[in-house]
């Protein structure tokens, strides 16, 4: 399983790469290989606002439809629109270029409940 050592994790199974103040949102390598084929992904607005925990995306699956949970406060700054007509690119890229959104972190002091990879690693095991 790929779990690269420079990202956040959550234990809903999202990532997180933090670029200034800045948060890269997407579901992990063993999220989507535990969900199945990734058919379709309804995004959130761009200037949405969220507080961690709400339930920003749904990724339908051919097993299953899973929500994307907010790990991080803040407002949604940009969606990944190629997931509109290429939604597999959640399974075939899940740390590249099939991240689901990015946010403008409000609080950084959540930042300070993630896993590391380490750990993530160990949750999944």
């Amino acid at each position: 399983m790929n779990v690269p050592a420079e990202l956040k994790y959550t234990s809903d199974h999202e990532w997180i790469r933090i670029e200034g103040d800045i948060a890269t949102i997407g579901i992990t390598d063993y999220a989507q290989s535990e969900l199945g084929d990734v058919v379709f992904v309804e995004l959130p607005e761009i200037e949405e606002e969220f507080a961690q925990g709400d339930v920003a995306a749904t990724i339908e699956a051919v097993k299953t439809v899973a929500d994307v949970l907010i790990p991080i406060s803040g407002t949604i700054t940009a969606v990944n629109e190629a997931l509109d007509d290429t939604s597999e690119l959640i399974n075939q890229d899940a740390y590249g270029d099939g991240w689901i959104l990015k946010i403008k972190i409000a609080d950084s002091s959540e930042l300070d409940s993630f896993m590391n990879a380490e750990d993530y690693t160990a949750s999944i095991s």
